[in-house]
């Protein structure tokens, strides 16, 4: 699934490719901006770790990841 995470002062957003469930996500998130000092920590597919100061986050986005289709149009 695909998460986007808005970080204030930043002009581009975090996107990441998770292994992770909507509800594990969403529960992390939580967490992490529950806490004074949090750190929001998510791993995508490739075993690459991303680590955020809660304070920092603007906004997250959790969405379904696209499904990529391949196909030719017959003219």
């Amino acid at each position: 699934m695909e998460v986007k995470i808005g970080v204030l002062h930043t002009p581009r957003e975090i996107t990441l490719e998770s292994t992770h469930t909507p509800a594990e996500v969403e529960e992390l998130v939580a967490a992490a901006l529950k806490s004074v000092d949090g750190q929001l920590s998510l791993t995508d597919e490739r075993g690459r770790k991303v680590i955020i100061p809660a304070n920092l986050i603007a906004y997250v986005e959790i969405a379904q990841a696209d499904v990529r289709r391949v196909g030719f149009v017959a003219g």
